[in-house]
């Protein structure tokens, strides 16, 4: 099966959590850009995701003692947090109000964030098939892919569904909430196509997102648009979508820090000086990132946009899938020991801390690649009912060099990430603000 395939570190390749490494980061945007680079406009402010900075965050942040090394080189760190909190405004509408931290200073490689998009694009997809074809097509619908590339073979099975042991939408969405899988994640790529996640987005109302190449596996821009024959076999019928290439999206704008480290490994080990240059790559700016995981949770409020045209039945599986820990699966089943409730929930250790664990209720969705460590989630203590929305990433990476598997995670990124959410818990959920 062509997603059981190990791709080692490629330029397009997503780690999740766990690698080991070592020490601060390189200052961010050290190195000046190639001589000859294409001059193209810079983006606005909000498709940066761009947010004054706010004097109570940073109260919040400031009195945590732990996390005053990082703050004390942030710059550095690529330190970004923004938190959302809901409020009542006149004739009874919520709204979304958010407070920055160095929001959009500059650029942050989303990993495995746009996941999220993925998801909501996969089911809204689904909803239009229905309406074009007046088929019973669902997310519980078996798919088939088709080979496209090279070396691939026909793929229609996934052993982890204990339902059937066939690939569907559903199921992959559970994947890539419980552990971040990047196949599932290229289905719904593939299923949506980039053309397709970019029109869903900007109908959203969320500037600045790109998502325009599948994760883990090593193809050119161009690759990136191909997109395979995909069949849905259901009770009585059989769909194919044809076998196609999007148009590509038109020229990201320029945004500070793409850039990125001081050397670069190929898949062979072999170094190559200087940064590499993530211009290609995906981007959702953390503000971004929040208010779209806003506009799934909480869509009665006013998250800045028109929002996702999602079903409730739709809404309630996201909901499920975001929510639940993985020693709590039953499809698929997931050994406790190889994940343990943080494993792709990098707020929730800080966020134990404060909010006991039988009360504390997490929606989110996080990414970790190329020395960046991200999460954005929705936090809700169901004993009080008091909620808010946090978004936090950094950059560790103490060699400067990307894809040595030596990216200070464990040492670095997933503490400050902890240190981060008990801060903000602490300052939100008690009377010391």
């Amino acid at each position: 099966m062509k997603r059981d395939r190990l791709v080692a570190l490629a330029a397009g390749a997503l780690l999740v959590a766990g690698c080991a490494g070592r020490g601060p980061s390189p200052q961010a945007g050290a190195v000046s850009p190639p001589p000859h680079a294409p001059v193209l406009p810079l983006a606005s402010d909000a498709e940066r995701g761009v947010l004054p900075d706010s004097p109570l965050l940073r109260q919040m942040l400031e009195a945590h003692e732990p996390l005053r090394p990082v703050l004390a080189a942030a710059p550095d760190y690529r330190l970004q947090v923004v938190l959302g909190v809901v409020e009542e405004r006149a004739g009874g509408r919520s709204v979304l109000v958010q407070h920055g931290f160095r929001a959009g200073a500059e650029y942050v490689y989303p990993a495995s964030s746009v996941k999220l998009f993925a998801a909501v694009a996969a089911l809204e997809r689904l909803a239009e098939l229905r309406r074009e074809t007046g088929l019973a097509i669902t997310a519980d619908t078996s798919l088939v892919f088709q080979p496209l590339f090279e070396g691939e073979q026909r793929e229609d099975a996934d052993a982890s569904n204990r339902a059937g042991g066939r690939i569907t939408v559903a199921h992959d969405v559970r994947k890539i909430f419980l552990v971040s899988d990047n196949a599932a994640f290229n289905h719904l790529y593939e299923l949506v196509g980039p053309d397709r996640l970019a029109a869903i987005v900007e109908h959203a109302g969320l500037p600045g997102v790109r998502i325009v190449h599948r994760l883990s596996e090593p193809h050119t821009a161009e690759e990136n648009l191909r997109l395979p024959q995909i069949d849905f076999v259901g009770k009585g019928f059989t769909h194919s979508l044809p076998e196609r290439t999007d148009e590509p999206l038109p020229p990201a704008p320029a945004l500070p820090g793409l850039l990125v480290g001081a050397a670069v490994l190929d898949n062979d080990g072999r170094r190559s000086d200087g940064p590499l240059d993530f211009a290609g790559k995906n981007r959702a700016p953390l503000a971004v990132l929040q208010r779209a995981l806003c506009m799934v949770v909480q869509p009665e409020v006013d998250c800045g946009g028109a929002g996702f045209d999602l079903g409730e039945a739709d809404r309630e599986l996201l909901l499920r899938a975001m929510r639940r820990l993985p020693g709590e699966s039953v499809n698929p089943r997931l050994d406790r020991a190889e994940h343990p409730d943080a494993y792709v929930k990098f707020l929730l250790p800080g966020l134990r801390r404060v909010i006991p664990a039988e009360r504390l209720r997490l929606y989110d969705k996080s990414g970790q690649a190329y020395g960046f460590t991200l999460d954005n989630a929705w936090v809700v203590d169901a004993a009080s009912g008091k909620s808010f929305f946090l978004a936090a990433a950094l950059y560790t990476n103490a060699d400067g060099v990307l894809n040595d598997d030596l990216y200070d995670y464990d040492t670095v990124a997933l503490p400050a990430l902890a240190d981060v959410a008990e801060a903000v818990a602490r300052g939100l959920m008690t009377d010391r603000h």
